[in-house]
């Protein structure tokens, strides 16, 4: 066999081997997301008064869920445009839920001084994991995700976001 022709089949079964591997890291990944989105609904947080907040609650309908923390200066900056989503999109069956990634007493410190209207609920330093396995690969803070009404996740945003992104997602095909 000629020198190049084995070089060309040698590059042509690495290639081969890697559009597999890249293949099967989208189906494990995809998988992930599934298992991770169905487990979403089985759970339950506490808001800042005390209450339940039982996730199953929440589903059925289009949602946005931004991970936050006090302490983190992006996630107050971008509070008062999710705060005004939340108010233009709740006639039309949407919620919006805030999920701290905090403890009890700076949560409710926080919102005495800050009130939102949407929910809240608190996760714990437990959520960043949680926002992990929604895809937040990095598991920093603030992570915006926007889930449709049939409870699959449609976008995501690491980072401070903004009033017109949530507006677009809002209106982007398959967001409810």
């Amino acid at each position: 066999m000629k020198p190049a022709r084995r070089h060309w089949i040698l590059g042509a079964s690495v290639a081969a081997a890697a559009a597999s591997a890249g293949v099967g890291w989208s189906v494990w990944r995809e998988r992930r997301a599934n298992a991770a989105e169905a487990q979403l609904w089985e759970l339950s947080f506490e808001t800042p008064g005390g209450a339940p907040l039982a996730m199953a609650s929440l589903r059925g309908k289009p949602l946005l869920i931004n991970f936050w923390a006090t302490w983190c200066p992006p996630c107050v900056r971008e509070m008062p445009a999710i705060d005004r989503f939340a108010r233009d999109v709740a006639g039309r069956g949407w919620r919006v839920l805030g999920l701290a990634a905090d403890n009890r007493e700076p949560v409710r410190e926080f919102l005495a001084q800050r009130p939102v209207s949407y929910l809240i609920a608190l996760t714990g330093f437990a959520g960043i994991e949680l926002s992990k396995s929604l895809g937040n690969a990095a598991g920093g803070l603030p992570f915006t995700l926007l889930i449709g009404q049939d409870g699959r996740a449609r976008q995501q945003h690491s980072g401070e976001i903004n009033h017109e992104q949530l507006t677009a997602w809002a209106a982007a095909p398959g967001a409810t």
